[in-house]
């Protein structure tokens, strides 16, 4: 079974940083092309950032060149580093692929707010 566990969320100033982490199991990441999601209240969930599985990335337009999203296949992970946060990166972050998604994880909430 797949399983998608998300960490490394928390409570930030405006301007400060984070460092997402998302480690699976039941799947060989390297294998897909994965993506960091995220929800705010009341809004859709929303792919951020993406990687492919030979290193590729992209990000969304309002976190781009603040968002890098990395991968670690030797540790069957993925991470998200965000940097200049701003109170509308307010969400639960998740991992999953981009194609065939499967079960969400819990996901790890960022709130940014002075």
């Amino acid at each position: 079974q797949v399983q998608f566990v998300e960490s490394g969320g928390g409570l930030v100033q405006p301007g400060g940083s984070l460092r997402l982490s998302c480690a699976a199991s039941g799947i060989i990441l390297r294998i897909y092309a994965m993506g960091w999601y995220r929800q705010a209240p009341g809004k859709q969930r929303q792919l951020v950032a993406r990687i492919t599985n030979d290193g590729r990335i992209d990000s969304m337009d309002s976190v781009k060149g603040r968002f890098t999203i990395s991968r670690d296949n030797a540790k069957n992970a993925v991470y998200l580093q965000m940097n200049s946060l701003k109170p509308e990166d307010t969400a639960v972050y998740y991992c999953n692929k981009l194609v065939n998604l499967v079960s969400w994880g819990q996901g790890t909430q960022v709130t940014v707010s002075s």
